[in-house]
């Protein structure tokens, strides 16, 4: 999959650009607050109809308008060209079309573009909270599957209503609200363990990829895994909710399941969250996004766009090298502020200056 174009409209700190972009490599240099990361959120954008950021949909609009445009000219492995267009509304609904078709379901886009994004903020996939490796997986399985997607909405509502129930139970079940509950237990259960085995499936899928990638990038071997063995899955999510239902009962909330399960990152046999140096923590984020983008082109004969906002930066000379040696094939745009590296080779360079692209010529 190749985006040949990007173009924005009153997006960030962007009033119009326009962005060729090569099969290869395009490298995006410029000075810091000049747009480079705001060229890198557009491209990603175009995939999830989301901010890799975190930022609402509002914040994209640049100020004083009261729309964004971003337009993407896409072509396929197959060499099918679509054109997709997403405009972002400060009041009201979001527009999103596919060759001047709209779609009626954000959803409907996923899998048209293919994106994936490693910045500088990834490394709070290592060091943060359970939520941010859940949400990890979470996304690369969207990214292998639509019905993922559904699934996970699915998962979510139906956690949010069975905390409701429990809070209303005020520590204290009736009989008619421990018969709703029970009904509530076994969608959770059905849901959850039909999640909970694709996310196995995918860490034992994706676990060889992150470790070649880890290799590559370290310049040796190491001892890592990757491990996600949530204590309900042993006795079944069913059981494990019925153990539970006391303790839910009174704190008033669901305890056990998909949504609070956990991603181990073991470095050494010890948490890299708690045990890994910072160099390290770096290293294994970038190897999951690598494995995570192996494993989406294996699995579904499209390779995504690799996206590399402002990664040199945040790493020592000798892994931006083995990075740039070992860059995976396909269409890649790096994003960085210092001068293009020589290891890079790209095919094209752009400079922004001021929410400007302008193509150097290259000798």
């Amino acid at each position: 999959m190749i985006v040949e174009r990007l173009e924005l409209a009153d997006f960030r700190n962007y009033h119009h650009a326009d962005f060729p972009l090569t099969s290869g490599t395009t490298v995006v240099v410029g000075d810091n607050g000049q747009g480079k990361t705001n060229f890198a959120e557009a491209l990603a954008y175009m995939a999830t109809l989301s901010s890799f950021r975190g930022a609402p949909p509002g914040a994209l609009v640049r100020a004083g308008s009261t729309s964004a445009i971003v337009r993407a000219h896409v072509r396929d492995d197959d060499g099918r060209t679509s054109l997709v267009e997403a405009e972002l509304a400060l009041a009201g609904r979001n527009r999103v079309q596919v060759n001047r078709q709209r779609l009626g379901r954000s959803r409907d886009l996923l899998g048209v573009v293919r994106v994936t994004v490693f910045s500088p903020d990834d490394l709070i996939i290592v060091k943060g909270g359970p939520d941010e490796r859940r949400r990890f997986l979470d996304d690369t399985l969207v990214a292998l599957a639509m019905k993922y997607d559904a699934a996970r909405l699915e998962l979510d509502r139906i956690v949010r209503q069975r905390n409701v129930l429990l809070r209303q139970a005020g520590g204290r079940l009736d009989a008619d609200a421990a018969r709703t509950l029970d009904v509530w237990d076994a969608k959770l259960a059905e849901v959850g363990e039909r999640f909970g085995q694709a996310r196995a499936m995918l860490v034992e899928r994706i676990t060889p990829h992150v470790v070649e990638a880890y290799v590559h990038l370290a310049g040796g071997p190491t001892t890592l895994s990757l491990r996600y063995e949530p204590a309900w899955r042993i006795s079944g999510l069913a059981a494990a909710l019925l153990d539970a239902r006391g303790a839910d009962v009174r704190r008033g909330l669901s305890t056990v399941g998909p949504h609070r399960d956990e991603l181990e990152l073991v470095i050494a046999g010890l948490p890299a969250r708690t045990h890994a140096s910072q160099g390290e923590q770096r290293t294994m984020a970038l190897a999951l996004r690598l494995g995570a983008h192996r494993l989406v082109a294996e699995r579904t004969g499209s390779t995504p766009v690799l996206v590399l906002d402002d990664v040199l930066s945040e790493l020592d000379a000798g892994r931006a090298a083995a990075l740039l040696g070992h860059l995976p094939t396909g269409q890649i745009v790096i994003t960085t502020a210092g001068t293009v590296p020589p290891t890079a080779v790209p095919e094209r360079v752009l400079r922004i200056h001021d929410g400007r692209p302008i193509e150097e010529v290259l000798t």
